[in-house]
Protein backbone atom coordinates (compact mmCIF):
# COMPACT_ATOMS: atom_id res chain seq x y z
CA UNK A 1 0.00 0.00 0.00
CA UNK A 2 0.72 3.66 -0.95
CA UNK A 3 0.09 6.60 1.30
CA UNK A 4 -0.29 10.24 0.40
CA UNK A 5 -1.19 12.99 1.95
CA UNK A 6 -3.55 16.20 0.81
CA UNK A 7 -3.68 19.23 2.72
CA UNK A 8 -4.91 22.80 1.59
CA UNK A 9 -5.56 26.00 2.53
CA UNK A 10 -3.53 26.37 5.67
CA UNK A 11 -3.38 30.21 4.99
CA UNK A 12 -0.12 30.68 7.02
CA UNK A 13 -1.81 28.61 10.12
CA UNK A 14 1.54 27.92 12.59
CA UNK A 15 -0.43 25.09 14.40
CA UNK A 16 -1.95 23.79 11.39
CA UNK A 17 1.85 23.68 9.87
CA UNK A 18 3.39 21.95 12.96
CA UNK A 19 0.20 19.21 12.73
CA UNK A 20 1.44 18.43 9.33
CA UNK A 21 4.75 18.07 9.83
CA UNK A 22 4.68 16.07 13.01
CA UNK A 23 1.97 13.46 11.02
CA UNK A 24 4.89 13.27 7.95
CA UNK A 25 7.19 11.91 10.83
CA UNK A 26 5.07 9.88 12.46
CA UNK A 27 3.37 8.28 9.21
CA UNK A 28 6.03 8.66 6.72
CA UNK A 29 3.95 9.44 3.27
CA UNK A 30 5.48 8.68 0.32
CA UNK A 31 3.85 11.99 -1.35
CA UNK A 32 2.72 15.35 0.44
CA UNK A 33 0.66 17.49 -1.96
CA UNK A 34 -0.14 21.39 -0.66
CA UNK A 35 -3.05 22.19 -2.73
CA UNK A 36 -3.14 26.72 -2.63
CA UNK A 37 -3.73 29.58 -0.07
CA UNK A 38 -0.92 28.39 2.15
CA UNK A 39 0.50 31.52 3.29
CA UNK A 40 -0.75 33.89 5.92
CA UNK A 41 -2.56 37.48 4.42
CA UNK A 42 -0.74 40.85 5.14
CA UNK A 43 2.78 40.77 5.37
CA UNK A 44 4.73 37.38 4.82
CA UNK A 45 6.93 37.80 7.69
CA UNK A 46 6.66 35.72 11.07
CA UNK A 47 6.72 38.05 14.38
CA UNK A 48 9.40 35.67 15.92
CA UNK A 49 11.72 35.62 12.77
CA UNK A 50 12.29 38.57 11.88
CA UNK A 51 13.61 39.38 8.31
CA UNK A 52 12.57 35.64 6.96
CA UNK A 53 9.62 35.30 4.44
CA UNK A 54 6.70 32.70 5.66
CA UNK A 55 8.22 30.34 2.69
CA UNK A 56 11.67 30.07 4.33
CA UNK A 57 10.82 30.61 8.14
CA UNK A 58 8.20 28.10 8.53
CA UNK A 59 7.95 25.41 4.89
CA UNK A 60 11.58 25.66 4.04
CA UNK A 61 12.96 25.51 7.45
CA UNK A 62 9.71 22.79 8.86
CA UNK A 63 10.84 20.43 5.71
CA UNK A 64 14.64 20.37 5.73
CA UNK A 65 14.44 19.45 9.87
CA UNK A 66 11.91 16.89 8.68
CA UNK A 67 14.01 15.07 5.86
CA UNK A 68 17.05 15.50 8.10
CA UNK A 69 15.11 13.44 10.51
CA UNK A 70 13.37 11.07 7.77
CA UNK A 71 16.28 10.33 5.50
CA UNK A 72 15.86 8.06 2.73
CA UNK A 73 11.85 7.68 3.80
CA UNK A 74 11.37 11.53 3.09
CA UNK A 75 8.42 12.46 0.93
CA UNK A 76 8.25 13.97 -2.42
CA UNK A 77 6.56 17.19 -1.73
CA UNK A 78 4.80 18.80 -4.47
CA UNK A 79 2.88 22.67 -4.49
CA UNK A 80 0.79 24.75 -5.98
CA UNK A 81 -0.55 28.39 -4.73
CA UNK A 82 -4.00 29.70 -4.05
CA UNK A 83 -5.89 33.11 -5.01
CA UNK A 84 -4.90 34.26 -1.21
CA UNK A 85 -1.54 33.89 -2.14
CA UNK A 86 0.06 36.77 -4.31
CA UNK A 87 1.94 35.13 -6.98
CA UNK A 88 4.64 37.37 -6.12
CA UNK A 89 5.96 34.75 -3.89
CA UNK A 90 6.22 32.07 -6.92
CA UNK A 91 9.46 32.95 -7.33
CA UNK A 92 10.67 32.23 -3.71
CA UNK A 93 9.05 28.73 -4.15
CA UNK A 94 11.03 28.31 -7.61
CA UNK A 95 14.64 28.98 -6.25
CA UNK A 96 13.83 26.58 -2.96
CA UNK A 97 13.00 23.80 -5.38
CA UNK A 98 16.88 23.74 -5.83
CA UNK A 99 16.88 22.66 -2.36
CA UNK A 100 15.40 19.28 -2.91
CA UNK A 101 12.77 19.80 -0.65
CA UNK A 102 9.43 19.90 -2.92
CA UNK A 103 8.27 20.44 -6.37
CA UNK A 104 6.68 23.44 -7.56
CA UNK A 105 3.81 22.27 -10.07
CA UNK A 106 1.21 25.03 -11.07
CA UNK A 107 1.08 24.52 -14.66
CA UNK A 108 3.59 21.65 -14.72
CA UNK A 109 3.34 18.00 -14.22
CA UNK A 110 5.76 15.24 -11.93
CA UNK A 111 5.51 11.60 -11.54
CA UNK A 112 5.15 10.23 -8.17
CA UNK A 113 6.08 5.98 -8.99
CA UNK A 114 3.21 4.93 -11.37
CA UNK A 115 1.42 8.09 -11.24
CA UNK A 116 1.44 11.53 -12.89
CA UNK A 117 0.64 14.37 -11.26
CA UNK A 118 -0.62 17.28 -12.69
CA UNK A 119 -1.04 20.80 -11.07
CA UNK A 120 -3.48 23.75 -11.92
CA UNK A 121 -3.43 26.59 -8.99
CA UNK A 122 -6.00 28.89 -11.08
CA UNK A 123 -9.99 29.65 -9.65
CA UNK A 124 -12.72 31.04 -11.75
CA UNK A 125 -13.21 34.86 -10.29
CA UNK A 126 -13.92 36.00 -7.26
CA UNK A 127 -15.40 38.73 -5.12
CA UNK A 128 -11.82 39.66 -3.56
CA UNK A 129 -9.40 42.43 -5.56
CA UNK A 130 -6.03 40.08 -5.69
CA UNK A 131 -6.36 38.35 -9.09
CA UNK A 132 -3.02 36.74 -9.78
CA UNK A 133 -4.82 33.29 -10.12
CA UNK A 134 -8.41 34.21 -11.19
CA UNK A 135 -9.34 33.11 -14.49
CA UNK A 136 -12.47 33.77 -16.94
CA UNK A 137 -13.76 30.19 -16.16
CA UNK A 138 -15.12 29.03 -19.62
CA UNK A 139 -16.42 32.22 -20.83
CA UNK A 140 -16.07 36.29 -19.94
CA UNK A 141 -19.13 35.76 -17.44
CA UNK A 142 -18.89 36.42 -14.07
CA UNK A 143 -21.43 36.21 -11.16
CA UNK A 144 -23.28 38.28 -9.32
CA UNK A 145 -20.99 40.20 -6.66
CA UNK A 146 -17.63 39.29 -8.15
CA UNK A 147 -14.98 40.88 -10.10
CA UNK A 148 -13.20 40.30 -12.90
CA UNK A 149 -9.82 39.64 -13.15
CA UNK A 150 -8.99 42.90 -15.29
CA UNK A 151 -10.49 45.05 -12.61
CA UNK A 152 -8.52 44.10 -9.94
CA UNK A 153 -4.71 44.22 -8.45
CA UNK A 154 -1.59 42.06 -9.50
CA UNK A 155 1.44 41.49 -7.39
CA UNK A 156 3.16 40.17 -10.65
CA UNK A 157 2.40 42.24 -14.25
CA UNK A 158 0.11 40.24 -16.39
CA UNK A 159 -0.69 41.25 -20.25
CA UNK A 160 -3.77 42.85 -20.80
CA UNK A 161 -4.48 39.78 -23.42
CA UNK A 162 -3.80 37.54 -20.80
CA UNK A 163 -6.38 38.66 -18.16
CA UNK A 164 -8.23 39.15 -21.06
CA UNK A 165 -8.67 36.08 -23.25
CA UNK A 166 -7.06 33.37 -20.61
CA UNK A 167 -9.30 30.84 -19.60
CA UNK A 168 -9.60 27.94 -16.98
CA UNK A 169 -11.14 25.48 -19.96
CA UNK A 170 -8.52 26.58 -22.33
CA UNK A 171 -5.45 26.31 -19.95
CA UNK A 172 -6.86 22.53 -19.32
CA UNK A 173 -6.51 22.04 -22.69
CA UNK A 174 -3.08 23.52 -22.97
CA UNK A 175 -1.51 21.54 -19.78
CA UNK A 176 -2.84 18.22 -21.03
CA UNK A 177 -3.29 18.15 -24.46
CA UNK A 178 -4.77 14.63 -25.59
CA UNK A 179 -2.87 12.20 -22.81
CA UNK A 180 -4.20 9.67 -20.99
CA UNK A 181 -5.25 10.39 -17.95
CA UNK A 182 -6.37 7.34 -16.28
CA UNK A 183 -3.72 7.28 -14.00
CA UNK A 184 -3.38 11.16 -13.28
CA UNK A 185 -4.13 13.10 -10.35
CA UNK A 186 -4.41 16.72 -10.71
CA UNK A 187 -3.85 19.18 -8.01
CA UNK A 188 -6.18 21.76 -8.10
CA UNK A 189 -6.53 24.90 -5.94
CA UNK A 190 -10.61 25.83 -7.12
CA UNK A 191 -12.75 22.70 -7.11
CA UNK A 192 -15.52 21.21 -9.73
CA UNK A 193 -18.87 23.21 -10.24
CA UNK A 194 -22.08 22.00 -8.71
CA UNK A 195 -20.84 19.71 -6.29
CA UNK A 196 -20.11 18.78 -2.49
CA UNK A 197 -17.30 20.56 -2.97
CA UNK A 198 -17.95 24.10 -3.82
CA UNK A 199 -21.11 24.72 -1.59
CA UNK A 200 -21.29 28.22 -0.40
CA UNK A 201 -22.88 29.80 2.70
CA UNK A 202 -24.88 32.62 1.18
CA UNK A 203 -28.07 31.16 1.02
CA UNK A 204 -30.47 34.09 1.19
CA UNK A 205 -27.80 36.76 -0.16
CA UNK A 206 -29.14 38.99 -3.43
CA UNK A 207 -26.70 41.50 -5.19
CA UNK A 208 -29.13 43.75 -7.56
CA UNK A 209 -31.99 41.67 -6.44
CA UNK A 210 -30.00 38.60 -8.13
CA UNK A 211 -30.09 35.38 -6.41
CA UNK A 212 -26.27 34.42 -5.73
CA UNK A 213 -25.35 30.78 -6.81
CA UNK A 214 -24.13 28.86 -3.97
CA UNK A 215 -21.56 27.02 -5.69
CA UNK A 216 -18.42 28.92 -6.20
CA UNK A 217 -16.08 25.98 -8.24
CA UNK A 218 -15.33 25.86 -11.72
CA UNK A 219 -17.58 24.87 -14.73
CA UNK A 220 -14.16 24.41 -16.68
CA UNK A 221 -12.69 22.05 -14.25
CA UNK A 222 -16.16 20.31 -13.90
CA UNK A 223 -16.56 19.51 -17.94
CA UNK A 224 -12.65 18.24 -17.61
CA UNK A 225 -13.31 15.76 -15.56
CA UNK A 226 -16.46 14.66 -16.59
CA UNK A 227 -14.57 14.66 -20.04
CA UNK A 228 -10.83 13.33 -19.32
CA UNK A 229 -11.75 11.18 -16.47
CA UNK A 230 -8.74 11.72 -14.45
CA UNK A 231 -8.03 9.23 -11.67
CA UNK A 232 -8.20 11.77 -8.70
CA UNK A 233 -8.69 15.30 -8.46
CA UNK A 234 -7.64 17.28 -5.09
CA UNK A 235 -9.49 20.50 -3.99
CA UNK A 236 -9.42 23.17 -1.93
CA UNK A 237 -10.84 27.23 -1.55
CA UNK A 238 -14.42 27.14 -0.15
CA UNK A 239 -14.02 26.51 3.51
CA UNK A 240 -17.41 25.83 4.15
CA UNK A 241 -18.28 23.21 1.73
CA UNK A 242 -17.69 20.04 3.69
CA UNK A 243 -19.35 21.63 6.71
CA UNK A 244 -22.15 22.41 4.97
CA UNK A 245 -22.86 19.11 2.31
CA UNK A 246 -21.76 16.65 4.75
CA UNK A 247 -19.02 15.48 2.06
CA UNK A 248 -15.62 16.25 1.77
CA UNK A 249 -15.05 13.62 -1.21
CA UNK A 250 -17.37 12.49 -4.50
CA UNK A 251 -17.17 10.50 -7.28
CA UNK A 252 -17.74 11.76 -10.95
CA UNK A 253 -17.99 9.22 -13.21
CA UNK A 254 -14.80 7.34 -12.47
CA UNK A 255 -12.72 9.79 -10.45
CA UNK A 256 -12.64 10.60 -7.03
CA UNK A 257 -12.91 14.15 -6.58
CA UNK A 258 -11.47 15.01 -2.55
CA UNK A 259 -11.33 18.84 -0.70
CA UNK A 260 -9.12 19.69 1.68
CA UNK A 261 -10.82 22.92 2.81
CA UNK A 262 -12.01 23.03 6.62
CA UNK A 263 -13.08 26.10 8.27
CA UNK A 264 -12.16 25.11 11.70
CA UNK A 265 -9.30 25.82 13.27
CA UNK A 266 -8.01 22.14 12.79
CA UNK A 267 -5.87 20.81 9.95
CA UNK A 268 -8.19 18.73 7.46
CA UNK A 269 -5.70 15.72 6.29
CA UNK A 270 -6.73 13.75 3.45
CA UNK A 271 -4.77 10.90 3.23
CA UNK A 272 -5.12 8.43 0.27
CA UNK A 273 -3.85 5.03 -1.49
CA UNK A 274 -3.60 6.43 -5.52
CA UNK A 275 -4.34 2.66 -5.70
CA UNK A 276 -7.72 2.13 -3.94
CA UNK A 277 -9.15 5.75 -4.26
CA UNK A 278 -12.49 4.55 -3.00
CA UNK A 279 -10.78 4.52 0.63
CA UNK A 280 -9.53 7.86 1.10
CA UNK A 281 -10.33 8.77 4.25
CA UNK A 282 -9.81 12.44 6.16
CA UNK A 283 -9.06 13.26 9.53
CA UNK A 284 -9.13 17.21 11.45
CA UNK A 285 -6.26 17.22 13.77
Amino acid sequence: MSLWFFVSDLHGSISRYQKLFQRIVEEKPEVVLLGGDLLPSGPFYTQDLPGKSFITAVLQNGLAEIRANLAASYPKVLIILGNDDPRAEEAELRQAENLGLWTYIHFRKAVCGDFLVYGYACVPPTPFMLKDWERYDVSRFVDPGCISPEEGWLSVPASVHELKFTTIQADLELLTEDNDLSRAIFLFHAPPHQTSLDRMAVDGRLIDNVPLDPHAGSIAIYRFITKRQPLITLHGHIHESARLTGSWCQQIGRTWAYSAAHDGPELALVRFDPSNPNQATRSLI
